[in-house]
């Protein structure tokens, strides 16, 4: 029997010229991520450095989609910029606490707290815990 093909969407909402709100809905895993690296690589390439990732519609994450998030958040870092995740998914949650991601990543749940922090770090703050 033929499985489904994932689900995977993702929406950039402009915010200013350095910020970006990516929304993901659907499954990023091993099938998907590396549409969703692309993707995101593209946009860092572009010059935006300041990312609200909303993972609110995100069914499922794996260690896959962890990867391409750990190598954003290192080029943001590299280029001084800010990643804000907003998730209250327990599935999605899990994944990073399974991981002890959640202190390297600024998650939050709600897309407001997200903007605000983004706002606050205008003079050029870095992400969370920072990665080498």
């Amino acid at each position: 029997m033929p499985y489904p093909a994932p689900s995977f969407e993702l929406i950039v909402e402009p915010v200013d010229d350095h910020t970006q709100i990516v929304v993901v809905r659907g499954e990023i895993h091993v099938t998907t991520a590396p549409e969703f690296g692309r993707r995101f690589n593209d946009l860092l390439g572009m010059g935006h450095h300041r990312i609200v990732l909303d993972l609110s519609d995100t069914t499922f994450i794996d260690s896959t989609g962890l990867s391409v998030l750990l190598n954003g958040l290192r080029r943001i870092d590299r280029m001084r910029g800010r990643l804000t995740i907003v998730c209250t998914i327990p599935t999605v949650l899990r994944w990073f606490h399974v991981t002890r991601l959640e202190t390297t990543f600024d998650i939050v749940p709600t897309r407001s707290e997200a903007l605000a922090r983004m706002g606050a770090d205008q003079a050029g703050g870095s992400s969370a815990a920072g990665i080498p």
